[in-house]
């Protein structure tokens, strides 16, 4: 292990930082030992971790001298930043800012930035085809990472720009599952009309991140994308029918509607899925599912993820 190169994996305990943090040590014959970062080394999420085999790492993703302690001496970083936890992509802009000084400082050789896609290149905020909101964001959690982009482009670093897709364990966490209707049927409620939807396991995410580390530095400079599947949500609530032995109805719920559900951030999640709708061929397009497969061959498909996580979703 005292010869393996160092990956720094920011918000360790999550989806994405965990499912590498796994990748990294399940590949036990491998080149890459993993650092975990996180705000707190006593969740069970970390002690977990560390049972793998993990170093374990407190970090202040908000603080430039914790970062850069945390980045010291590693070959690579994996950085993610948590929109959910602040609503404010004025802080992710800063966090991502202060990721890109603490790698700098360094000499992180490999720096993976979780990102997604600044909307307000394909629909200005002039377009009121969807409302804009804080002011100056169509999708504030993807506008702000997407914004970040020229931040470690500007910086010089060897940076991939990642973009990654819907996870499939929304339908178990994120309150997107589906739903028993008053009459009894279940209802796949989703604002995506007949597009297909990039999405994948977010374990699959880490897997891919791994895949791109161990290819050098053949991304460094690049942007590239993964997904698991372009599903319809049709296809998706015909699989969930099969995994759970009963029929699943798709609803295509209209996006104002969906805007006004009312949980935080609905508006933003609304303008995502409209985001993802209007522009299906671009957004499929920058996720191809060959390269993905070539990343991380072990890719599950949405039929393969539910049979392990069908049950898990709370469906009432």
């Amino acid at each position: 292990m005292a010869d393996k190169k160092v990956i720094a994996v920011l918000g360790a305990t999550g989806a994405q930082g965990g499912g590498l943090v796994r990748a990294i040590q399940a590949d036990s014959n491998g080149e890459f030992k993993a650092r975990a970062l996180t705000r707190n080394v006593n969740s069970d999420k970390a002690k977990a971790l560390k049972e793998l085999g993990a170093e374990v790492v407190t970090v202040d993703i908000d603080n430039y001298e914790s970062l850069k302690s945390a980045f010291k001496g590693a070959y690579g970083v994996y950085a993610v930043t948590f929109f959910w936890d602040h609503y404010s992509p004025e802080k992710e802009i800063e966090e991502a800012r202060l990721i890109a000084k603490a790698a700098k400082e360094t000499g992180i050789k490999h720096i993976i930035w979780s990102t997604l896609e600044d909307t307000r290149k394909f629909i200005p905020l002039s377009d009121e085809r969807m409302p804009t909101l804080q002011g100056k964001y169509k999708v504030p959690h993807y506008d702000g990472k997407g914004e970040s982009n020229k931040i470690f482009i500007e910086m010089g670093l060897p940076v991939t720009l990642f973009n990654t897709s819907f996870y499939w364990e929304n339908f178990i966490y994120f309150g997107l599952e589906p739903k028993r209707g008053e009459d009894g049927k279940i209802y796949l409620n989703l604002p995506m009309g007949n597009a297909k939807l990039p999405s994948m396991s977010s374990e699959d995410i880490g897997k891919c991140a791994l895949g791109i580390f161990k290819r050098g530095s053949e991304f460094i400079g690049k942007e590239v994308g993964v997904a698991g599947g372009h599903l319809t949500g049709q296809m998706m609530a015909d699989s969930m029918a099969k995994a759970l032995g009963e029929p699943v109805i798709y609803n295509p719920v209209p996006f104002d509607v969906f805007r006004g559900l009312g949980f935080p951030g609905a508006d933003d999640v609304g303008n995502m899925f409209q985001f993802k709708h209007d522009f299906e061929k671009e957004y499929c397009g920058a996720r191809d599912l060959n390269f993905s497969k070539s990343l991380n061959p072990e890719l599950k498909s949405f039929d393969e993820w539910l049979k392990e996580n069908a049950k898990k979703m709370p469906i009432k």
